[in-house]
């Protein structure tokens, strides 16, 4: 592939990863954010006709492989942004990364032209954990744990002396797990808030703590808000349970079953505050549940990681979900089989038979002729019965190079599915 520097603009022409072109007036889509994820989500847009430029703040991102069009830009650069924007005209600006200009995209979104998803709201409250909390408890009333915000370790210590122990102290904007600790004694206090401060995708200086409560299920509930002819429409996956395992592996699976009162709580829960957020597209709400009592925790404007078990579980997967909704085009949240999925991180090097772009070349089946190793360990994952396996590249992982791995299983219930995901998930760890 050529190289790029900033703001340049790149054509691709993938042939093994570049769906049929696109109709003549098709819709063009620039998404902001390159990763796994957003390649995913830019296969989704381009199998319903439209146009995708894939933009990224780092050349040979995964979305780039398989986007119409590539650039690379700061995209918290307003300026870069806008001209960016300006100069491509697309129909629909998606923001699928946190650290994106977001007063360059409500500037977008105001003189119109474009429409742009999240909402600017939405994506100021993705970054803002404390804003997203009080509006969910102060604004909204819904049921949270109880919480409150630090702006330094005194501050804490104080929030620690008044509320007890345990407490659950992280960034206020980060992804699930970063940055996490649990504060049992007045020792921890220092170490919870360093590692908290390091650990934000953003250096806000401030962290939020919270009640420890005993809880059944963590649950992800995708909702998707869509626009009819009556106004605003909201639809509902089947509820996701997730935990995140040792070492870093998240695992989920779907259904989560929640009690008839739970489940209602838990819809009206996630409906109050997706249309507060408004928009279109897939909003990922994250949940506590102890029996018939929901939680409030947390709502992301995208499809998140949790969901990935949807690519094997559901008529329609939450990429697909997200772009049809944001296209304006029907949707439906149809399970058609339990699973389950597991996400690792593998390894903080790829070793040298691990291809540059793994999930394309597994998915495709050209894998090195001479790796027998990565031959042997994808065979003993895919024996597994209705097993499927993702490897994907990472350059943001330590050192500049690494991969993860996606462990897929369905079966007739949940339990089942997640015995053999884990089955799957173990297999690929010999590949460390």
């Amino acid at each position: 592939m050529s190289d790029m520097t900033d703001g340049n603009m790149t054509a691709r022409n993938t042939p093994t990863e570049q769906t049929d072109s696109p109709a003549p007036g098709s819709a063009v889509v620039m998404l902001l954010g390159a990763g796994e994820r957003s390649r995913e989500l830019a296969l989704a847009f381009q199998r319903l006709g439209a146009q995708v430029i894939a933009v990224d703040r780092y050349a040979e991102a995964p979305a780039h492989a398989v986007a119409d069009r590539a650039a690379v830009i700061r995209m918290t650069d307003a300026e870069a942004l806008t001209e960016l924007i300006d100069a491509e005209k697309p129909d629909y600006v998606v923001a699928d990364a946190v650290a994106v200009a977001t007063d360059a995209l409500i500037t977008i979104a105001e003189r119109g032209g474009a429409e742009v998803f999240p909402t600017p709201r939405s994506t100021r409250l993705s970054l803002d954990g404390e804003g997203l909390r009080r509006l969910a408890a102060d604004e909204l009333g819904l049921p949270t744990c109880p919480f409150w915000f630090a702006g330094s370790a005194a501050e804490l210590t104080a929030i620690a002396e008044h509320a007890g122990f345990p407490l659950v102290v992280k960034p206020v904007a980060a992804a699930p797990g970063e940055g996490e600790s649990v504060l049992r004694t007045a020792e921890d206090v220092e170490a919870g808030w360093r590692r908290a401060v390091a650990g934000g995708r953003l250096s806000l200086q401030r962290v939020m703590a919270e009640t420890v409560v005993e809880v059944d299920a963590e649950v992800t509930l995708l909702t998707v808000r869509t626009t009819g002819p009556a106004g605003p429409v909201v639809h509902f996956c089947e509820p996701i349970g997730h935990r995140q395992c040792d070492g870093g592996t998240l695992e989920s699976w779907q259904p989560q079953q929640l009690s008839p009162a739970a489940l209602d709580a838990a819809k009206s829960i996630a409906a109050r505050i997706v249309n507060s957020m408004g928009g279109r597209g897939v909003f990922s709400v994250e949940l506590l549940v102890c029996g018939d009592e929901v939680y409030f925790a947390d709502v992301r404007p995208r499809p998140h990681d949790s969901g990935l078990v949807t690519l094997r579980s559901q008529r329609l997967s939450e990429f697909e979900l997200h772009a049809r909704a944001i296209l304006g085009l029907p949707v439906d949240t149809i399970m058609i089989s339990p699973g389950a999925a597991q996400v690792s991180y593998v390894s903080e090097s790829a070793p040298e038979s691990a291809p540059e772009s793994a999930a394309g070349s597994v998915a495709s089946g050209s894998l090195h002729a001479d790796d027998v190793r990565m031959r042997g360990v994808l065979a003993d994952a895919l024996a597994v019965a209705e097993s499927d396996v993702r490897l994907f590249s990472r350059s943001d992982a330590p050192g500049g190079r690494g991969w993860s791995a996606l462990s897929l299983a369905t079966a007739p219930d949940p339990i089942v599915a997640r015995d053999r995901a884990r089955r799957v998930a173990t297999a690929l760890r010999r590949l460390r």
